[in-house]
């Protein structure tokens, strides 16, 4: 062996023997013994270039998968490409290349990035979702969902941004801004494709339920996304007219209350009293312009102005105005609610800045409340409610729903915060939405046989429309129902629609009957483990949720054979910091993998992104803990210079084995126990470094200590390969280990190593702990004593001094009860 640990070379010879032994293939085959386990890691998009982030989360996938193939698992373990998306777009467009062209290079780059960093995909089943082999599938199950009337087209009111010519999300509305391009966001109606996830809302919070092996965080925050709430729908008579206006409420006991409607800019109503007033229109154009995140909404400053419009209370018949007011969105429930200025703080507000009317209907049990100093929102008896007074706030809910509904003013209803999954986007760079608009026949789905709808790759985009509007060979088709001219549609997938099944579809990647096969879901979902950062929490992981139980529903595979959900356990990672800020170019802390593999070895930077933290938490760059890293493996490469220093005849020292045989099942117990408990591979690292600081002070003697000293070192070896695997064969090839250690049996505990002839006892004297003594595992009371006794330490505090009483606990506490002589 060199006396120097060199790790490019290590690292190259490795990588290639595992690809001739292929050993990070997921087997198929039905007569596999082996127990499965699908361990899978967010893909990335692909940049073109790693970052350390990237690097942690890969590592800690790659951990989690070679510890259970070396447990016996037949391991999946895949790796793919979110290709799509506005971020290729706009580097294509800054580069002067079709995103296509862009793409691909990228997946190119960072494909051999990921191999230097030596991680144990099954590169058999890479995809990329920019491909019309992966993307047709998700074009059959739209038109499934069209069937079905769980996908539709409507106009809806959606932020728009103009520079980039397409809608954005409200977590994409920044201060009020495109969170690209900074420029003002403003509120339009477009027609829209949607997707029916409200008709999953109440399975999808049921089943949380079932994620025990999720962060209670994550799932927390899934639940108040859904946010279910009961109540009552009420309908509001509008003066001079047969319409009404439709409210919801989680507080039908303050109906009674209500002394002006609130609606937001974008409502039909709003729209029409503003024909005629040049003044209310340039309020409702300043509020398409407002942010519509609901952290927003809530801090910025309430304001609005009249209707001219009056509303109906439904059970007293009072007119109340009708007000267009910038907290309500028109994406949340009905677009209008009630406002009981009484009972809620906001309400209140507005109440008080415009004059309008505070009715109390609620008061305390017990005491008073200034009504006009500040809204009492807490439950209590009802008051100036007609029929409903002195009904405590339970019965009034119920009571009032009653009316309503025996009245066809209302009825009692269940709301979810939850809106429909808006999915068109009016980008190039995504997979064209299969639909035909004819003349005659309307919106027609893409039958079958015509699936793919290929996206022209060889388009440019440049910023504004997308190049599809121009693109006269995509545009232009027949409708597959009449055969008349028609045109394609020409928005694309938001790429959460590829990004939500791709766990799926890596069970059976190259299937070209099927979205995916049923078997292979039976053998492979769902996911064992997935690993990926909170960011996606709620948008990622909701759909990926809901897609999974669409594609069960489609008769893709059943509940026994791919389960309800896709994710049994999920390991949220923290993120990677330096200087106390995320990495980021525009702050100029950011840290090239590359040139710490160059100089270090990619073990090297596998080690340091493991052991910095536990796998949850934020990990702070440290540029001496990458050097401390690497220190460490070249100490362990020293330990083999011992292997030399072989002295059979030398004399054995028996207790100094037996204390390392301790030392080295005690690590294998600690190590095992870190990867079944949450993954704590900082204390699993930790562990290892204390053993190997044992095996350095370890002086072989003889036979037994060499044999010792050998299988410590092969224990080492074979615990260090899931975390640094080049580095773990190479030391496993010089001891001679029969297998390659990536691939070698985890080690076992042998029970009898850990058993202890001695046993450390506490001696208390008065209550009070005073020392602990070494004695026997067998010694009984009186040797015990006489033990404490003989050490100085315990018997200054014996000195002058009668014993009483003395009580052995076994294995524990030695107390010793005394009085003066």
């Amino acid at each position: 062996m060199s006396d120097r640990y060199e790790a490019e070379g290590i690292e190259a010879k490795w990588q290639q023997r595992w690809i001739d032994a292929d050993i990070d293939s997921a087997s198929d085959d039905p007569a596999d013994g082996r127990e499965s386990y699908y361990c899978l890691v967010m893909f990335p998009y692909p940049s073109g270039n790693l970052h350390m982030g990237h690097v942690r989360n890969y590592c800690l996938g790659d951990a989690v998968a070679r510890y259970k193939r070396m447990n016996g698992f037949n391991v999946l373990h895949p790796i793919g490409w979110d290709a799509f998306g506005l971020p290729a777009e706009n580097a294509a467009i800054k580069h002067h290349r079709p995103p296509a062209e862009w793409t691909y290079a990228n997946i190119d780059q960072m494909r051999e990035q990921l191999k230097r960093l030596g991680l144990s995909y099954d590169w058999s089943r890479e995809i990329a979702t920019c491909r019309p082999e992966y993307y047709r599938w998700e074009q059959w199950l739209f038109t499934r969902l069209m069937q079905k009337g769980l996908a539709y087209q409507q106009d809806a009111e959606v932020n728009w941004c103009d520079p980039c010519h397409t809608v954005l999300a409200n977590e994409q509305v920044v201060d009020g801004v495109c969170w690209r391009c900074d420029t003002p966001v403003i509120r339009k109606n477009l027609k829209q494709w949607f997707i029916r996830i409200t008709d999953y809302a109440e399975e999808l919070l049921a089943d949380l339920d079932k994620l025990s092996g999720w962060p209670e965080k994550v799932v927390g925050m899934q639940r108040n996304w859904i946010g279910k709430s009961t109540g009552a729908e009420v309908a509001f008579g509008i003066e001079g007219s047969d319409e009404t206006l439709d409210i919801f409420t989680t507080r039908p006991d303050t109906l009674m209350g209500v002394t002006y409607m609130a609606v937001a800019a974008g409502h039909p109503l709003a729209q029409k009293a503003a024909e005629n007033n040049n003044e209310l229109a340039a309020f409702i154009k300043a509020c398409s312009k407002m942010s519509t995140k609901e952290a927003d909404v809530e801090t910025m400053e309430k304001r609005g102005m009249p209707t001219g419009f009056n509303a109906v209370h439904p059970i007293s018949g009072e007119t109340v105005p009708i007000w267009v007011a910038n907290f309500v969105l028109m994406g949340y429930g009905t677009g209008a609610v009630m406002s009981v200025p009484a009972h809620d703080e906001r309400d209140h507000a507005f109440a008080k800045k415009y004059a309008l009317p505070i009715r109390q209907v609620i008061r305390p049990a017990e005491g008073e409340w200034d009504i006009d100093a500040e809204a009492f929102t807490e439950a209590g008896l009802l008051v100036n409610s007609g029929e409903f007074n002195d009904l405590d706030s339970v019965a009034a809910k119920q009571a009032i729903t009653i009316w309503l509904a025996e009245n066809g003013k209302g009825s009692e209803r269940v709301q979810y915060r939850l809106r429909d999954w808006l999915v068109s986007r009016q980008r190039y760079w995504g997979a064209p939405i299969p639909v035909v608009h004819c003349s005659d026949c309307g919106a027609v789905a893409v039958p079958d046989e015509m699936l793919p709808v290929e996206l022209p790759t060889h388009l440019q985009p440049t910023g504004g429309a997308s190049p599809l509007t121009e693109c006269d060979e995509f545009k232009h088709t027949e409708c597959p129902k009449c055969g008349r001219p028609a045109q394609r549609e020409l928005d694309t997938f938001d790429t959460f629609m590829e990004s939500s099944w791709y766990m799926n579809r890596y069970t059976s990647p190259r299937s070209e009957s099927a979205m995916v096969d049923a078997e292979a879901m039976g053998r492979w979902a769902p996911v064992d483990q997935y690993i990926g950062g909170v960011e996606h929490a709620v948008l990622h992981l909701l759909y990926a949720r809901f897609y999974h139980k669409l594609m069960r529903d489609a008769g893709l595979f059943t509940s026994e054979q791919g389960g309800d959900e896709p994710f049994k356990n999920l390991l949220t990672q923290g993120m990677v910091l330096k200087d106390g800020s995320k990495m980021s170019k525009s702050k100029g802390n950011t840290v090239d993998p590359k040139a710490i593999i160059d100089t270090f070895g990619a073990d090297t930077a596998r080690l340091f992104t493991l052991f910095a933290a536990p796998p949850e938490k934020e990990l702070e760059w440290n540029d001496a803990g990458v050097e401390g890293a690497h220190r460490f493996l070249k100490r362990v490469w020293r330990l083999l210079e011992k292997l030399d220093g072989d002295d059979s005849t030398a004399e054995e020292d028996a207790a100094a084995v037996k204390a390392l045989r301790f030392a080295i099942h005690s690590t294998i117990q600690r190590v095992t126990h870190a990867f079944e408990h949450g993954f704590a591979f900082n204390v699993a690292i930790a562990a290892l470094m204390e053993l190997s600081n044992t095996l350095q002070s370890f002086e072989p003697k003889g036979k037994a200590g060499m044999a010792a000293f050998r299988e410590g070192l092969q224990a080492v070896a074979a615990m260090l390969a899931p975390f640094v695997p080049h580095f773990a064969c190479e030391v496993g090839e010089v001891l001679g280990m029969d297998e390659m250690a990536v691939i070698s049996n985890w080690p076992k505990v042998d029970s009898t190593a850990l058993e202890k002839n001695e046993i450390t006892l506490v001696v208390q004297i008065q209550g009070k702990k005073r020392g602990e003594i070494t004695i026997a595992k067998d010694a009984d009371q009186e040797s015990a004593m006489a033990a404490a006794q003989a050490d100085p330490a315990i018997s200054k505090w014996l000195e002058n001094m009668q014993v009483v009483k003395v009580i052995l606990v076994p294995g524990r506490l030695l107390n010793i009860v005394v009085r003066p002589a």
